[in-house]
């Protein structure tokens, strides 16, 4: 008697795949993980700038630093002979520039030799040596070195296995990325309240110190919530296993070069954020009343305020735009990414008026500073976190974390050029500097506009094919 046979029974939804806010388990540790990675790094950050610039990079201290000798000629044969203040801008863009630029190298090892997992924890391990070692002035270049190459190795892979969590045609993707930088945004506000206040008044050391404590934290919640994360191949290695490797398909050539060519766009469009780690701090200090409820407040807390602004602007862009999905609104992401280019080109011309009464002696509210930071994370919202989701989505399988790692080469090209930009303050009326940035915003909104019209349709969300 001939038997049909049944098709397999589809297995059950698993509750963890709403378990987090909606979205997969995984990505509650994915988000805790790259937190405290984020503190770490946003710690260290605010404090950086104002370091070297005060302390380390003074006449008096700066012989101490292992190898600068030859660093220093390196970096002014670049951007010309260099002040203090003007070295801690250019140091400040190179290292925030190369933190972008080794997820590439992060990104190869983990699909070429190592796999996500392992290179992630290498990244961890890295970064808690290199924080460790920055609150000692003879080992400062070598503890960047370790940082950078952290940050390489850590950064790209865990933001795609964000993206491993759903399917390509899943939509919750792009609001699992902005729960993703929210979370990376709240990590930003404590840590210059932790990192901060106590390397402007206690030591150096101990903000640095408590950002590598950050750090272990971050690598145990990674090791300790493994069982959420979703299965990665292993990869592949030698010319033996090239024909087990994923390959491109067809038309994902066009893809990538396409890509490409919206990296220096988004570079661009992202000056103005990029700056406020670099010079802003330095004019802050000259062009804010820092008192709070009648107190003197650090200036780092001034960072604290853009991951608060950030947090409230990207909860409420994940509420609206989800309001849009229900209305069938929801525009894709190229246009997402013009919109919060057009909002973030007017906030700094907001720095620009304040710099009519500062470049006069005169020192502004910070309420003034509450403007700014407002009106530059709303458009930070609707650029960084929808980038990441484009990017995410586009890449081909056989380049998963390669082609995440392309995305930060953006703010590779941004850091470089706010290094640059950084040291024209010295020399630069406020207004001036300021215009600047907010003309090279608008010719990305233009640029945008542009790629929009020419790479819509190639750009555009496909149906998974898996998933079908």
């Amino acid at each position: 008697m001939a038997t049909t046979a049944l098709p397999p029974l589809a297995p059950p939804a698993a509750p963890r795949d709403r378990a987090f806010l909606g979205h997969p388990a995984g990505l509650g540790v994915l988000v805790g993980s790259e937190a405290w990675e984020r503190f770490s790094y946003a710690g260290m950050q605010a404090l950086l700038v104002l370091y070297t610039a005060h302390v380390l990079f003074q006449p008096e201290n700066i012989g101490a630093i292992w190898g600068i000798g030859w660093f220093r000629p390196k970096v002014e044969s670049l951007y010309g002979r260099l002040t203090p203040q003007g070295l801690a801008s250019a140091m400040f863009g190179i290292y925030a520039g190369l933190v972008y630029l080794t997820p590439i190298a992060g990104g190869l090892l983990a699909d070429r030799l190592l796999g996500r997992t392992r290179t992630i924890v290498l990244g961890a391990v890295l970064l808690a040596a290199g924080h460790g070692l920055m609150g000692h002035p003879q080992t400062f270049l070598i503890a960047l070195l370790l940082l950078v190459l952290g940050v390489g190795c850590f950064k790209t892979n865990i933001t795609a296995q964000v993206g491993d969590l759903y399917a390509v045609d899943d939509p919750r993707r792009a609001r699992a990325y902005l729960i993703f930088v929210m979370g990376i945004a709240t990590a930003a506000f404590v840590a210059p309240l932790v990192c901060g206040t106590l390397g402007q008044t206690v030591s150096w050391a101990w903000g640095f110190g408590a950002a590598g404590i950050g750090m272990v934290v971050g690598l145990f919640v990674y090791l300790g919530g493994q069982r959420w994360l979703p299965a990665e191949p292993r990869p592949r290695r030698g010319r033996a296993n090239a024909a087990g490797r994923p390959k491109l398909v067809p038309g994902e050539g066009r893809v990538i070069l396409w890509l490409v060519a919206l990296l220096p766009v988004l570079a661009l469009a992202e000056v103005g954020n990029e700056q406020m780690f670099n010079a802003y701090m330095l004019w802050a200090e000259r062009s804010y009343r820092l008192t709070l409820f009648g107190r003197a407040m650090p200036v780092t807390w001034l960072q604290s305020l853009t991951a608060i602004s950030a947090i409230l602007a990207m909860a409420g862009s994940l509420l609206f735009w989800r309001w849009c999905a229900t209305r069938g609104r929801e525009p894709d992401e190229i246009t997402k990414l013009a919109i919060g280019t057009a909002i973030t080109a007017v906030a700094p011309l907001v720095l620009a008026a304040i710099s009519l009464w500062s470049d006069a002696g005169e020192r502004v509210s910070l309420g003034w500073a509450l403007l700014f930071h407002g009106l530059n994370e709303i458009g930070i919202a609707n650029l960084y976190p929808v980038g990441l989701a484009l990017y995410s989505r586009c890449a081909p399988k056989a380049l998963g974390s390669t082609v995440m790692a392309l995305f930060y080469l953006n703010l590779f090209g941004s850091n470089m050029l706010v290094g640059w930009l950084g040291g024209l303050l010295e020399t630069w009326s406020g207004v001036r500097f300021w215009l600047l940035h907010a003309a090279l915003i608008a010719v990305a909104l233009v640029l945008l506009l542009v790629v929009r019209r020419a790479a819509g349709r190639t750009l555009a969300p496909t149906k998974d094919p898996e998933a079908a």
